[in-house]
């Protein structure tokens, strides 16, 4: 009974700790071929998404007055190296730590592959592994199934920081 009541109190703050912080997108500085910019995304459709399919480049939402559920990040916790997105309680994870890899979605935990560093030249690089960048896909983007005109999307992925040009590697947090 104690232990459930300690469980509660806990979860109750810990929510409480995570409706309070700010929320963000996090935007390519560079627009590419979208004026609206991208951002950092879940596949689907805002309170829709499907978090198992992970994360791409899309069109960002604050064109249109808000951020995206399926968008926003706490801001606090990116200071300190973790993607959360409270609205579908699950962090930003890489694949694996090799050149190449998807970003996907899951349960907040202390693995390396959820650790990352937003660096002070603007890329989120995986800690441990100093040449590897959150990136955009430099190839055309394609259309996505909403928007006026359509969104866009393009795939996010790691990349050598070194060998990728720093407008598909740079970010910034708005």
């Amino acid at each position: 009974m104690i232990i459930t009541l300690l469980t509660g109190t806990f979860l109750h703050l810990l929510s409480t700790l995570a409706s309070g912080s700010e929320l963000v997108e996090i935007q390519l500085i560079e627009k590419l071929d979208e004026t609206r910019s991208y951002c950092i995304d879940i596949k689907g459709y805002k309170e829709r998404a499907k978090i198992h399919r992970g994360l791409q480049a899309h069109t960002c939402y604050s064109y249109q007055g808000q951020l995206g559920v399926d968008q926003t990040f706490n801001k606090d916790l990116v200071q300190f190296g973790k993607f959360y997105m409270p609205a579908f309680n699950v962090c930003m994870e890489a694949k694996n730590h090799n050149e190449g890899a998807s970003l996907t979605l899951k349960d907040c935990n202390k693995k390396a592959v959820q650790k990352f560093d937003f660096n002070s030249e603007n890329q989120i690089k995986v800690l441990g592994k100093h040449d590897l960048c959150v990136a955009v896909d430099p190839g055309n983007s394609r259309q996505g199934g909403g928007g006026t005109p359509p969104h866009l999307i393009r795939t996010l992925q790691l990349k050598s920081c070194s060998r990728t040009d720093s407008k598909y590697t740079a970010w910034k947090i708005k």
